[in-house]
């Protein structure tokens, strides 16, 4: 909602909760409209585009009806807790020709398209190997009790314990690969729950995986999410001349770097002092921080309106939904034994925003 506020021209046509007491307290912390059931949300904005923001248990059903209402619909991660769910999805909505997008799109914010436009230019010579990391703390420990939405919403640890942190997560710099880079070929991961002492009901998902992917068109990557090891949300694209880098996937402003690769006094090393790569202001509407986060969360639904408006291909189409979801549950579900993993979908690299060329 705070990013809707920084994004003018759009309008909420309604909002629906199944919590009738959260759906009061939001809409009146908001000042939006609350509707009575999702038929009549879907009836009252024919034309609207739907976010659905229901926890991810309930994506696929509540997407599902959306498509089936003729909707075109913006889901949060994942599309489905199942690949034939997901499938399902995106076939219906190719049959019905609608856009099926997914979050999250902060691959579409500044520091990824900085980090694209560094990798397209060259700066750091043809990159060779990628570490990203998705890193929370040992969240089990964490003040989570306290931590609340601005409306009041309690964080909803049982679910985000039971979905796990992969899910929820890897999602923020699996878009910015694949964006850069196209098709996931290949998954070779490892999860386990490594903390099984967690409050509330189980069963519970891996609070760790790491994966290596390779893909069609890219460097080798290595990605690792979890809720136990110390706070580290950076990613280093390793280069023929140097190292691109950046702290903070969750900061659509964060500083992107670059360390040119030095030998000095016959010692390999990258260069101490670091130059910061920037693209040509403006670029987009930009959000303060709110907890962990300073992400403008409005700009994969201005991508799809925007398109939907221009007549123009979507940057978040309906095959990268469906294949971040096939690569984000392949790291999940790998256990220990899960090896190596083909992908069976696919989707195109994501046109750069246009201040970003």
């Amino acid at each position: 909602m705070r990013s809707l506020q920084a994004t003018p021209g759009i309008e909420v046509a309604g909002v629906w909760d199944r919590d009738a007491t959260r759906l009061a307290a939001f809409c009146t912390h908001w000042d939006v409209p609350a509707r009575d059931g999702l038929a009549a949300l879907l009836a009252r904005a024919p034309n609207a585009l739907v976010l659905n923001l229901t926890n991810p248990a309930e994506h696929f059903e509540t997407t599902k009806a959306c498509l089936e209402a003729d909707r075109h619909v913006y889901s949060e991660k994942p599309l489905a807790m199942m690949l034939d769910d997901a499938k399902t999805l995106h076939t219906m909505a190719a049959e019905k020709g609608l856009m099926l997008a997914s979050a999250p799109c902060s691959a579409l914010g500044e520091a990824a398209q900085t980090l694209g436009h560094a990798i397209r230019s060259g700066i750091a010579g043809t990159p060779r190997l990628i570490y990203a990391e998705l890193d929370d703390g040992f969240v089990p420990q964490a003040a989570y009790d306290k931590w609340l939405t601005e409306s009041g919403a309690p964080w909803p640890y049982e679910d985000e314990f039971r979905v796990g942190c992969t899910l929820e997560h890897a999602g923020y710099y699996l878009t910015w690969l694949i964006s850069w880079f196209g098709p996931v070929r290949t998954v070779v991961a490892a999860s386990a729950e490594t903390i099984p002492e967690k409050e509330g009901a189980g069963p519970f998902a891996p609070d760790f995986a790491t994966a290596t992917l390779f893909f069609d068109n890219g460097p080798v990557t290595r990605l690792t999410c979890s809720i136990v090891a110390p706070h580290d949300h950076g990613i280093r694209i390793v280069g023929d001349k140097g190292v691109l880098s950046c702290k903070a996937a969750w900061d659509n402003s964060a500083k992107v770097r670059f360390a040119r690769r030095i030998n000095l006094r016959r010692r390999l090393m990258e260069h101490p002092f670091p130059q910061t790569v920037r693209l040509k202001q403006p670029t987009h509407p930009k959000v303060k921080r709110w907890g962990a986060a300073a992400m403008n969360f409005m700009l994969g639904p201005v991508e799809v309106l925007e398109a939907l408006r221009d007549g123009r291909p979507c940057r978040l189409t309906n095959d990268f939904a469906l294949h971040l979801t096939e690569v984000t549950l392949a790291i999940q579900n790998a256990g220990e034994t899960g090896g190596a993993q083909t992908m069976t979908t696919t989707c195109d690299r994501m046109e750069p925003m246009p201040w970003a060329k």
